[in-house]
This record gives structure tokens, sequence and C-alpha cells, in this order.
């Protein structure tokens, strides 16, 4: 339990920690970061937009404090939020804690020395939990390293800061690193060239860094004042000056990923959705989760309940999985027993493809079947033993499947010989449609993909938000989504060469590569699905 703290007054006072939040990539957030934000009563956060980071790593209750602006939507002074934060750790209590989440790392530009300093002076204890600042991240993710053979030494600007001396940031072994606003990016680089720096000095600007919204150019800096009074800089960004920003062209390695800014629709339930997010991160693209299906216990729960207590007691021969929400649904049950994995001791599994499989092997449970081929009922099918009365001693399968389940499975394991207990584990009923602007993204082509991973989806997802643009790349996961895509009146872009989800993604990012080749033969400049529009796309094999 966490010790009770009082301020100098005596009055019980929170505890603080001033967590670095990383410069946007939330893979780069650390691990204490997140263990802070799950534990807060309160997190405070200021100019900087970190509420999707809260949402992600926080608890649903938590309080948000905004320190950034006033009743107005003023921007308050370094004063007002020490203030707001010392008001905040007091009214959390002694065994509460509050995060002040701050940009990148807390001890850089973001006015940690003065709120701690509040914090000390109210007697209210407070850490530091540093972060991954955006002075040296953002530089790499742009392919610009900080220091090289010739550039030795390094100089951090605030942009703001209009009383800076430039002198030593002259010398042209000297690599210097401004954040700002275009506004004050301009002022301070002007500073920089009047001081003496010379003009054919290379800079890059970075926008939305280390996210793969994330835009870097490349200019002079006798240039750069035109790029900036350009519409081509809208966010605060970070600007490099350097002979290694010259390195750039070779040492690119985030915006030449495969799918780099691409928007890719992913039709599924959030909570199955985490591992192709992340698959898709990988490569450089960003997901929209759209739910198509809503899954549901069954109405009548008694038949699911009777069939896990007869696996328990050795009814069964085989248990078949067709899916990830039958191992869920199972899962579930066994939890409400109080069974583990252990209770599948002495059965044979059956999964009907690698997603599923994965499932099973998350549980503990490694299937004794898996299809080789076609990964779907008729593929299972091809590949299940028939019943043998001298080697299989008991005859009976237990199917838990969604209420909408097929009988193809069912009736030819009928035909070998085995009893089957077809029993609802699930339903799945036809989600919501989605906000009207996601349907008009949808059918406008705003999305450079969209990525099946079963019949359903595809049904579904047209069921409820229409058929997505010609212009989007299909990425479909086997030959049965295929065949419902193309009966939905879709083209089939993408087909994965094994039903997973990660060879999926694969098989995108290696189509993506195949799109941005022929254009640069073509003499094109490289462009994602979206920024075309075209109908016309190659068939991949």
């Amino acid at each position: 339990m966490t010790p009770t703290t009082t301020n100098r007054a005596g009055n019980p006072a929170g505890r603080v920690a001033f967590v670095g939040a990383g410069p946007g990539d939330p893979g780069l957030v650390t691990l204490r970061a997140r263990d802070r934000l799950a534990a807060a009563d309160a997190v405070v956060i200021d100019q900087v937009n970190r509420h999707d980071m809260v949402a992600g790593f926080a608890r649903s209750d938590v309080t948000v404090v905004d320190a950034g602006h006033g009743e107005h939507g003023e921007e308050l002074t370094r004063a007002s939020r020490a203030k707001i934060l010392v008001r905040t750790a007091k009214s959390v209590g002694g065994d509460g804690l509050v995060v002040r989440l701050m940009d990148g790392d807390p001890s850089l530009f973001n006015g940690f020395a003065e709120e701690a300093l509040a914090l000390h002076k109210a007697g209210i204890p407070f850490e530091v939990v540093p972060g991954v600042s955006a002075v040296t991240a953002v530089p790499t993710y742009a392919g610009v390293p900080l220091t090289t053979q010739l550039s030795t030494a390094v100089h951090v600007v605030d942009a703001g800061d209009r009383k800076h001396d430039w002198a030593p940031a002259v010398p042209g072994h000297v690599t210097v690193v401004v954040l700002g606003v275009p506004d004050t990016l301009a002022t301070a680089l002007a500073a920089l060239r009047a001081a003496g720096r010379g003009d054919e000095t290379p800079v890059m600007l970075t926008e939305r860094g280390t996210t793969t919204n994330q835009v870097t150019h490349t200019t002079t800096l006798g240039q750069v004042q035109d790029l900036l009074g350009s519409t081509a800089v809208h966010f605060p960004s970070l600007a490099v000056v350097g002979s290694s920003v010259a390195l750039r062209s070779e040492l690119s390695w985030f915006e030449t990923r495969p799918l780099f800014g691409w928007n890719v629709l992913l039709p599924r339930t959030k909570d199955q959705a985490g591992a192709t997010m992340e698959r898709l991160a990988f490569y450089g693209a960003r997901a929209d989760v759209v739910p198509t299906i809503s899954v549901e216990p069954p109405r009548a729960p008694q038949q699911m309940d009777r069939a896990i207590k007869g696996l328990v007691t050795g009814r069964y021969e085989w248990v078949g999985f067709t899916s990830v929400n039958a191992v869920r649904a199972v899962r579930e049950k066994f939890e409400e027993f109080g069974l583990d994995s252990r209770a599948f001791s002495g059965l044979k599994i059956a999964a009907v493809g690698g997603v599923t499989a994965g499932a099973l092997r998350d549980w503990g449970l490694v299937p004794d079947l898996v299809p080789a081929g076609e990964q779907s009922a008729a593929g299972l099918l091809a590949e299940w033993p028939e019943y043998d009365d001298l080697l299989d001693p008991i005859n009976r399968v237990f199917l838990p499947r969604a209420d909408i389940a097929t009988d193809t499975l069912v009736a030819g394991l009928v035909e070998m010989g085995w009893e089957v207990d077809d029993v609802t584990a699930y339903r799945t009923v036809r989600a919501a449609p989605p906000a009207p602007e996601v349907r008009d993204a949808i059918k406008s082509g705003a999305y450079d993909a969209v990525v099946f991973t079963s019949s359903s989806t595809v049904r579904n997802l047209v069921g409820i938000a229409g058929k997505p643009n010609p212009s989007t790349v299909v990425a479909v996961i086997g030959p049965a989504t295929a065949k419902a895509a193309e009966d939905a009146g879709l083209r089939v872009d993408v087909l994965a060469p094994t039903a997973s989800s990660d060879a999926l993604v694969d098989a995108l990012a290696a189509h993506g590569l195949g799109l941005a080749a022929a254009a640069r033969e073509a003499g094109e400049p490289v462009l994602r699905p979206s920024e075309t529009k075209t109908a016309a796309r190659r068939r991949a094999r």
C-alpha cells in the first residue's frame, strides 16, 4: 500500500509523476510511463493533445485536467500550469497519484523546473519518468543522424527564444536542432543565417515526427524561408541544420516503408484487430477499425454449459474450432466454471486456420489439426480423419460455432462416421453503421486499402457502409473471402498466400512495393492509392 503523504499544512496530498509522453509514436512510450498512467487518478495535460494516449493507457474513470488553456481558450502561463498541478495533487488525497504528462522528455522545453519547484514549495512529493525526446527521435525517424565524423557537436534551440545567442551554432561542425511552429522557426532560422551560417547549409523540416503522418521537407538555409512561407508546412515542426541532413537520401528508413502513410480500413471487432494493426504499423500504415459484427452470448446458454461439462467428463474425441470467436467463447465458459486448459488433456483439437490456431496457442493449446491447404470448413474436412471404431475410443465431436454457421462441416463429419454436437457458442449480430464521415471516406476513396479477414466481414461491411471506392486496394485472407468480395462486386488485388493475418498484411506490403516500383519505372511520382483515385489495379498473384 502506498504511504499517505501530507503537505506542509498537514493536509493529505497526492503524489505527482512527471511522465515523458515521447515524441508521438506510441511504441516509444516507456514501460514505466504506461505503468504510471495505468495507476493514475488524474492526468494533467497541456498544449500537446495527448487524449489518445490517456485513453489507451489510463483507467476509464481517470480525471483529465487541461492545464494548457483557460476558460476562454487562452494559453496559460507556466506559473498558471504549476498552480493547476498543485491544486490537482491536493484534490486526489494522500493515496492518489497525479500524472503530469509532458511531450517528449519532461526536462526539455516543458516547464518542468517551474512546476516541480511549485510542488516542492507545497510539500508535495514527485518523481520523474524520463521520455524519448523529439530532439533525437524525430531526426532519427527522418533518416538524419545528429552527429557524424564531420558533425561533432549539437546545438538545441527553442524557436520561441528571441534572445538566443546564435554564435555557437555558426561553425560548420555544429548540427543545429530547432523546435517550434512555422512562424517562430522562420524567425529563428533567419537569425541563424544572419549570424553567419552559410546559405548552402542543408536544412530538414519534419512535421508530426515519428508518426505515420510524418512529413519531411529538405531545403537549404538560404531557401528555407520560402518553404516556411508556403502552405507546405502546417504543424509544429523540428528543423535540423547541418551537413548530416544530406545523408537523408541514403538513410531514410521510416518514410520509405512499403505502406508508409497508407490509411487502411480494418473491418473487424476492436478486440480482434490488435495484432493486425501492429503489423500494419510496422509497414508504416495506420488502421481504422470499423466493427462489422457484434459478438453476443447465445440466447440459451444451457446447450453450451452441457457441452463444456461433457468435454471435462470425456464425452468427446475431438473439439473443432472454426473461428477466434469460438475459442474466446469456450475460454470464457472455462473461466466461468473455474477450469483451465488442462481440461483438454486427452482431447484432439482442430483449428480451421492459422488465425484460430494462434488464438489457441495464446491459450496454451497446440492444435492437432490445421489444414495445410485451403483454410476453411472444406479444407478442414479434407484432412479430418474418418472415424475408426478400432482406433477411436469415442466417436463424438464438439463444434462450438456461431449461430449462422453453415452445415458443410457437420454434414461432412457425419458422413465420415462421427457424431457431432453442433453447439451455438455465440451469436453474430450485424454492427450498427459507422459514422457518416466514415461511410463517406469508404465510398469516396479516402482509404488506401481495405483488409478482409473473413467472408462475413465483406458482406457486413458492404451492408452497413457500402462498397469501397474502386481506387481502394482490396486485400483478402483466402479464396472463400475472395469469392465473397467478388460476389459483392469488388475487385480483389491481394490474396494472402496462407490464411493468417500476418501473411495478409505482408502480402499487402509486397503489393505496395510493387505499385511504387511500377510508378518509378514509368517515371511517375509514387502516390498512395487514395491519391490516384484510378479504378484500374493489377490483380495480385
